[in-house]
């Protein structure tokens, strides 16, 4: 069993920056495949950035260079980067870790972008 923990959203205008955290309890987090995935209201869960677990990444085209995700395995935590973010930015921002067949979510991090 692995416990995620998000941190880092809030209000921020737009063009402004946030950085997002996800915590891992476990210290084997390195092997686990992370993703940082957004739900705006009515709108479904949609994947906005993924590291494996070598380190390999992949972005959705919406946030492509203005976002970047990154880990630290010695803190069991991965990061995601939010530069010059944009109204439609606006969601709950939610980290997924994934090895095997196991899959674990946190209970996400409101971001909200004001103009």
């Amino acid at each position: 069993q692995v416990q995620l923990v998000e941190s880092g959203g809030g209000l921020v205008q737009a063009g402004g920056s946030l950085r997002l955290s996800c915590a891992a309890s476990r210290s084997i987090f390195s092997i686990y495949a992370v993703g940082w995935y957004r739900q705006a209201p009515g709108k479904q869960r949609e994947l906005v950035a993924g590291i494996t677990s070598g380190g390999s990444t992949n972005y959705a085209d919406s946030v492509k260079g203005r976002f970047t995700i990154s880990r630290e395995n010695a803190k069991s935590t991965v990061y995601l980067q939010m530069n010059s973010l944009k109204l439609e930015d606006t969601a709950v921002y939610y980290c997924n870790a994934k090895y095997g067949s196991a899959s674990y979510w946190g209970q996400g991090t409101q971001v909200t972008v004001s103009s």
